[in-house]
């Protein structure tokens, strides 16, 4: 194991591993599990309206994070950005949020995946599933940065197939092309309309942001996996490009398939919507199949996670903020023990055996939401930062491989909009407890790192090197 510099990190992701990966870390329990809470609390029409804002506000940070990532492909992505444009302290605390958003969804995909493995083994304890999915996403991890890249894309590609045959198969139930159990009429979309955006309020559908929010955290992986890809340059814009189209036809085209064809109170977390939507179809084992790919589908998403939430950790260290183990990588790229610490997030499922696997999610999603939109929030903060440092230094937007259009609209309203989020969980009782943990959690952030920053201002404001810059520094 030697000390790492970013050169000790493979580049030997492809862009089709980017954009699978961006997927993979994105098609989890927000959207086979959340999608069913976000109904059940903002009604049909409600939901609808929950998942295009927050479709709008994934594409507003991640065109804000692709002008970043490209300008600066490291490991390190949007903790460095802040590092570099908001100063060390708050990119030490992004860091440890991003850290602690997968670090916690790590144990909300076992939580889930031990609920759906009950469907078929009700008398096995839930934290025997947890113990058991950790180390195969660990195995799929240690193995090499390719090997992950691989698993990961064929991980996804499942999950995807599985989304797009939900979407058909769903729609053709919507429309009468095939049958619903109980001789139950097509519904199209009358029950998406009797009920107006707003019968239920605005006040739910601003409660339900985070819980959407958290179902599109894992875009802004492609930033990070940057580092280890080749040619950003060109990747990353195609990646993000591809990546969110993909991902705003699959969340829009879901939720408005479950709203039209799931009653709302049948909605929840105590079974997917996806495989209470194909039990409804009445195709044989239609709903054990889909058991068995959303299963294979958190797998995955824990597989994204851990890979993330490890390069933060690396990171942290690489700016000597953390002990030098954790920037240590293996022979093969590997940061071990940034993968070992990380895993520690996993074992908050094994929980699920003491308190109520669906309570234990939701209070594991909030979580792990409002940390991911406070880091869109830095994203955006640093976009808007180096917008403005590039054009104060007498260079053009038109200068940059890629930007974000519309400057300064798309940074403060990706802002706006994350800030509008985290306020509405103070209304939610289910997912106050986000804020009564991560509230406190930066203020501890910010004053671990006063305590214990003892770099000169020149050192800490210097930018951390990027891979190329590292390679000709030897």
């Amino acid at each position: 194991m030697t000390d790492s510099n970013a050169h000790d990190f493979k580049r030997s992701m492809q862009q089709r591993h980017l954009v699978m990966l961006s997927l993979g870390g994105v098609i989890g329990t927000g959207l086979f599990l959340s999608s069913g809470y976000t109904i059940q609390q903002a009604g049909p029409a409600g939901a609808v309206l929950a998942y295009l804002i927050g479709g709008l506000v994934v594409y507003l940070v991640m065109m804000c994070l692709g002008e970043l990532a490209v300008h600066h492909p490291e490991p390190g992505a949007f903790s460095a950005h802040a590092t570099r444009y908001l100063g060390p302290a708050t990119g030490y605390t992004v860091a440890w949020l991003y850290w602690l958003t997968w670090a916690v969804a790590l144990g909300s995909e076992f939580t889930a995946s031990a609920v759906f493995m009950g469907r078929w083994f009700p008398g096995v304890e839930p934290w025997i599933w947890c113990g058991l999915f950790s180390l195969i996403v660990f195995g799929m991890n240690i193995v090499s940065a390719r090997f992950f890249a691989e698993s990961e894309f064929w991980l996804s590609l499942i999950k995807v197939a599985a989304v797009i045959v939900f979407i058909a198969v769903g729609a053709a139930a919507m429309f009468g092309f095939t049958s619903l159990s109980g001789n139950t009429e097509a519904p199209g979309v009358t029950r998406i309309l009797q009920e107006g955006v707003f019968d239920h309020g605005v006040m739910p559908i601003l409660m339900t942001l985070l819980a959407v929010s958290f179902a599109f955290s894992g875009t802004e992986l492609i930033g990070i996996a940057a580092g280890e890809s080749e040619n950003p340059e060109k990747n990353v814009p195609l990646a993000i490009r591809a990546t969110l189209w993909r991902l705003i036809i699959f969340f829009i085209g879901t939720i408005i398939v479950i709203a039209a064809l799931l009653p709302q109170d049948s909605a929840g977390l105590k079974e997917s919507p996806f495989v209470a939507v194909f039990q409804l179809t009445g195709i044989p084992y239609a709903a054990d199949i889909m058991n068995f790919v959303i299963i294979t589908a958190l797998l995955s998403a824990a597989n994204s996670g851990l890979y993330a939430a490890s390069r933060m950790l690396w990171t942290l260290a690489d700016q000597k903020t953390l002990p030098r183990v954790f920037s240590r990588v293996n022979q093969r790229g590997i940061p071990v023990p940034a993968l070992l610490i990380t895993m520690l997030g996993g074992l908050l499922s094994l929980l699920s055996s003491v308190y109520a696997e669906d309570t234990l999610y939701l209070a594991l999603v909030s979580i792990s939401g409002l940390a991911v939109v406070l880091v869109w929030m830095a994203i955006a903060a640093s976009q808007f930062s180096f917008r403005r440092q590039w054009l104060k230094a007498g260079h053009s937007a038109s200068e940059l491989t890629y930007r974000a259009p519309l400057y300064p609209v798309v940074p403060i309203a990706a802002f706006l909009f994350c800030a509008l989020a985290c306020i509405g969980i103070a209304f939610d009782p289910n997912q106050r407890i986000a804020l009564y943990f991560g509230v406190p959690f930066v203020a501890l952030c910010y004053l671990v790192h006063s305590l214990t920053h003892r770099s000169s201002t020149d050192d800490a404001n210097s930018p951390t090197p990027t891979p190329q810059e590292a390679l000709d520094a030897r």
